[in-house]
């Protein structure tokens, strides 16, 4: 099978931004494995026991994209940088939920002896991410846009510069800062909670 276009994911996308929700139904086909490796690279950050998997994401996504009507889509990067924000939304409220379960019922009783021992594998925690990439929206909103597009929309310097209507030098630098900022929220935020 060859590669759609980006002029025919275009036309669709228009077209099912002007009403049409037939254009979805033949546009999903074309995109979806694009968005499985979008999927695969957020569910890479999680804990190796997450029960959600990059199949359900997508589906999951597909779910909220049916809900979009008469939004006026750019390109297929744009419709990309959409569907990387819908997957870090899907996969913070499930981690927020879990988190709500393991207050309670969920929680596993272990001996004084084992909560001593402290493991040298710090999984990956969306929630702190999520919440570090609020907190640089805060401060610089495009940063934290490139940092989404980039790093879990997967899409290129090129794409992400198309999407945000800036330079691909802007893109670059921009990247740089915004991951230089996370680490340092993420460094403070765990010495602070160890």
């Amino acid at each position: 099978m060859t590669r759609p276009s980006v002029q025919d994911i275009t036309q669709l996308l228009q077209a099912w931004g002007g009403g049409d929700q037939h254009a979805l139904e033949k546009l999903m086909p074309l995109v979806y494995n694009e968005l499985r490796q979008a999927a695969r690279r957020y569910m890479a950050h999680q804990p190796t026991d997450h029960t959600l998997q990059a199949t359900a994401l997508v589906n999951e996504v597909y779910l909220r994209l049916v809900d979009f009507h008469e939004i006026s889509w750019e390109n297929r990067a744009h419709f990309f940088a959409v569907c990387s924000k819908l997957m870090r939304q899907i996969l913070t409220d499930f981690a927020r939920s879990r988190q709500r379960l393991k207050r309670g019922g969920e929680a596993a009783h272990v001996s004084l002896d084992q909560a001593l021992v402290v493991s040298p594998e710090v999984p990956a925690d969306l929630q702190a991410l999520d919440a570090a990439l609020t907190r640089l929206g805060d401060v610089d909103s495009r940063k934290s846009e490139v940092v989404e597009l980039r790093f879990f929309g997967g899409l290129s310097v090129e794409e992400t510069a198309e999407v945000l209507k800036v330079s691909q030098e802007t893109v670059l630098r921009d990247w740089r800062l915004a991951k230089l900022w996370l680490l340092r929220e993420l460094s403070r935020e765990n010495r602070n909670g160890a």
